[in-house]
């Protein structure tokens, strides 16, 4: 059988055809390229001989590494290819040319990879054609030496390249290896070129036969026995990046550079070729995917270690390649060239997110003023903003971010503490962000402790990410349960952390519960929450390992898990919740009936034998404001507080209906977020205080915000409506962005991560009631709440309002007119439902909390 020269494919061995007419081939018996593979097989044992008048790059009678190896394949088939074109006459100006692709035109040729070859003819004749790929191929195939090859004129080849996605990813890898170059450069041009020109139409092409990959073929950080060539984070991810930077759409190394966790894009991608070559090694055969049984054979024979360091090297290059995959599809998104009417869109506008951070093009970046150097706050509130929003951020921005952000002084400011529970509240979306400022280093600046669970391989089969992502998928779990505990920072604070101590020796709950200490003081927590911290890091396991592995009828049983937690029924609470966003982010079946109920049941028999509950109670009110209360008027103070862009605003009013809402109102319409108030009255008055930051620069003078309260009292202002009408623009910047900028039809509801919850309280006095709403927080939130107890007739006596991060937990005393009745309970909890933000439909897709 002939080889046909315009085919495209293999063709089988058989019987070489005799030319129809003489050509520029030299005869050659069948067994010519058995040289060729003696050669191959001594490279891989050691050999010496590297095959007919071939220099052995390595030296003799010893083990190639696995790089030595690659270049040693290259240079052996070089050689023969050279060798046998020259014989075959196919030389400079005989109108053939034979080029390189796959692994052989990447000088990246593994031990048992195919020899792709593409024969290039300028239209010679049919027969000369074939007599001389016959005599080219066949060799090859005699020696059982794998080859893809196709034989083809430029045109041909121009055409196959402008039709198949594949075949144009191979062909703008070629190289020449003999024969007449400028056949090879016309080719390499115009296979470029082609690209460039047509990467708009075939640039969606692209990336949906990358992802369809991906699902194929999983994640390689992730993943037991990982597919190295075709998986996320693999070498045709390397490839894809090669191609994008061809079309000019990306410099080709894109967001991470030597300094990175991962060692840089190109340090990523050489690990992975001596993973897989070394794989070729032990198999004996080609293969991708990384067995379990081989990988303490090859992590020896890289002098990683075991397959545990093998798993976590490979962990580390996986996820650094995924995440320069990651910024250059971004980046050659926003870089294709427009055509038609496309061309004269008006340029992405820059829309504020918080202080110095802007959204723009779809990707959270630093505002134009922005001074990184002199702002340590600004990495987190880039994280955060970019977390809530869902937007990625930029990658020169978190470059240039890494380049010049000092570090947060100790103890953290609020602001920044509150920035990372922001982040840390925002489920599914704060995966990226975390994954973003880990890949550029940023995350092991706020976190030096993240060291030693970067990357680190599960020990056990039941787990399915490495350390570090179970954490953050535990905190995205835990997003959704804080409207369970009093304490939802300190659950996600607990979630991230709960098995930091993991990857040093020892008891990994007694070395994480120190780790906790050292890291609750430096956020800056109370000391009492730093204990708390601790306590939690220290008992994650206790609820789970008890209910599964003792008598709970037993009642020691209840008393050694009471006496373990001190008795304090919040830590009981947070171990609950933490038990099951744990066992959720360790894997499918880990969480389900029999656990929950076991846990359920321990956890109520501890409430038992801990009775007690205490009461929320007001603050205690400042001296000097009551005084200015007995003055009568309206005054409104504002003061710096104890930590940087942080103020207290203190409002003082004749008590009337209507003030908390429209003082509350004010505040938002001012873009001044309430971390904390504390709502009392004496004399006639009210006396609200305040605490706030403004979500840029400067805050508003403290007359500017008496003269809108007066307003707003006088009925002159509708701050409900104004509060909607400000959440409506934002909601449709981000519509008009998420179409122009990705083609989406619409922005996504930015649901609650966790459903809302009332708890109700009694008092001693009839007809007062003690309402507690923990929810998730949204513009204004405060003003409508107060509005709708309004509306049920409910005046509030006094409030105790706490933000932690994106949750609210809200203490409202309330004088219900002395109808405490069950309808005015539902009245009131039906209206407070019907201003918190949506919860997400159950069975959303997502990581974590989603």
């Amino acid at each position: 059988m002939r080889s046909d020269p315009n085919g495209s494919g293999k063709t089988g061995p058989g019987p070489v055809a005799k030319a129809t007419e003489p050509g520029p081939v030299a005869s050659g018996g069948s067994d010519e390229a058995a040289d060729l593979a003696r050669a191959r097989r001594q490279l891989l044992t050691g050999g010496s001989e590297t095959g007919p008048g071939a220099r052995n790059p390595a030296g003799h009678g010893r083990r190639l590494d696995a790089a030595a190896l690659r270049h040693a394949l290259v240079d052996l088939h070089e050689f023969w290819l050279t060798t046998k074109g020259a014989e075959l006459g196919i030389k400079p100006d005989s109108g053939f040319a034979l080029v390189a692709v796959g692994g052989l035109g990447r000088r990246e040729l593994l031990p048992y990879s195919d020899l792709d070859l593409l024969l290039l003819h300028d239209d010679m004749d049919p027969a000369v054609v074939a007599q001389v790929a016959d005599q080219l191929w066949y060799p090859l195939w005699d020696a059982h030496i794998k080859l893809d090859h196709s034989v083809r004129t430029i045109p041909q080849a121009l055409q196959v390249a402008d039709t198949d996605i594949t075949a144009a990813l191979g062909m703008l890898e070629a190289r020449h290896i003999v024969g007449d170059v400028e056949l090879t450069n016309l080719l390499i041009s115009g296979v470029r070129r082609q690209w460039r020109t047509d990467i708009r139409n075939r640039f969606d092409g692209l990336i949906e036969q990358t992802r369809s990959r991906w699902e194929r073929s999983g994640e390689i950080a992730h993943r037991a026995e990982p597919d190295l060539k075709s998986g996320r984070g693999g070498l045709r991810d390397v490839q894809l990046l090669n191609a994008l930077s061809i079309a000019q759409l990306t410099d080709g190394m894109p967001g991470l550079g030597p300094e990175s966790p991962g060692g840089g894009l190109a340090l990523a991608h050489r690990r992975l070729l001596d993973v897989r070559t070394e794989l070729h090694r032990v198999a004996g055969r080609s293969r991708d995917q990384l067995r379990a049984q081989d990988a303490d054979e090859i992590g020896a024979a890289l002098r990683i270690g075991d397959r545990f360091d093998l798993a976590r090297m490979l962990s580390d290059a996986a996820r650094t390649i995924s995440y320069s995959v990651d910024v250059g599809v971004r980046t050659a998104g926003h870089a294709l060239p427009r055509r038609g009417l496309a061309r004269l869109r008006r340029p992405p506008v820059r829309r504020p997110l918080d202080e110095g951070v802007v959204e723009h093009a779809g990707e959270v970046v630093l505002a134009r003023d922005a001074r990184p150097a002199k702002d340590p706050g600004l990495v987190l509130r880039v994280a955060s903003a970019s977390a809530t929003t869902g937007m990625p951020m930029s990658a020169s921005t978190l470059n240039r971010l890494a380049d010049n952000a000092p570090e947060l002084r100790e103890p953290w400011p609020k602001e920044a503490l509150n920035d990372l529970l922001v982040m840390l509240g925002s489920g599914s979306r704060a995966v990226a962000a975390i994954e973003a400022l880990d890949r550029t280093g940023l995350w092991g600046r706020l976190l030096p402790e993240w060291g030693a669970v970067r990357d680190l391989p599960p020990r056990d089969a039941v787990h399915t990410w490495t350390v570090d992502r179970h954490l953050v998928e535990t905190a995205a779990y835990a997003s959704g349960f804080t409207t369970r505990v009093a304490r939802p920072d300190l659950l996600m604070l607990g979630a991230l952390l709960h098995d930091i101590g993991k990857g040093r020796g020892g008891d990994h709950s007694v070395v994480g519960a120190e780790l906790a200490t050292q890291i609750g003081k430096r956020l800056g927590l109370w000391p009492s929450d730093v204990a708390l911290l601790t306590a939690i890091v220290r008992h994650h396991l206790l609820l789970p390992h008890t209910a599964t592995r003792r008598d709970l009828d037993d009642p020691e049983t209840v008393e050694r898990v009471v006496e373990a937690i001190g008795g304090d029924g919040v830590l009981l609470e947070l171990l609950h919740a933490l038990a099951e966003a744990d066992s959720l982010a360790t894997g499918p079946g880990v969480w389900g009936d029999w656990k929950s109920s076991l846990i359920g049941e321990l956890v109520r028999r501890c409430r038992l034998v801990m009775a007690g509950e205490v009461l929320p109670a007001p603050d205690p009110l400042d001296p000097e404001h009551v005084a200015l209360a007995a003055s009568g008027g309206v005054h409104v103070a504002l003061v710096p507080a104890d930590s940087p862009h942080t103020y207290v605003v203190t409002v003082i009013a004749p008590d009337q209906r209507g003030l908390l809402s429209k003082a509350a109102g004010v505040l938002a319409l001012h873009s001044l977020r309430v971390y904390s108030a504390s709502l009392g009255s004496a004399e006639g008055s009210a006396v609200n205080s305040f605490v706030v930051s403004p979500r840029f620069g400067a805050p508003p003078q403290a007359g500017l915000l008496r003269q809108e309260l007066i307003r707003a009292l006088a009925g002159e202002l509708n701050l409900l409506e104004m509060l909607t009408a400000k959440e409506e623009e934002a909601r449709e910047s981000q519509r008009v962005a998420a179409v122009e900028e990705r083609g989406e039809a619409a922005v996504p509801v930015q649901y609650a991560q966790a459903p809302p919850r009332v708890i109700w309280f009694d008092t001693a006095s009839p007809g007062e009631v003690i309402l507690e709403l923990r929810a998730e927080d949204r513009l204004g939130l405060l003003s409508r709440l107060a509005d709708a107890f309004d509306t049920c007739g409910a005046d509030v006596r006094w409030a105790r309002v706490t933000t932690l991060g994106s949750s609210v937990i809200d203490s409202f005393c309330l004088d219900l007119g002395g109808g405490d009745t069950r309808a005015s309970r539902e009245q009131v909890e039906s209206a407070i439902l019907g201003v918190v933000p949506l919860t997400k439909p159950k069975k959303q897709e997502g990581s974590g909390g989603e």
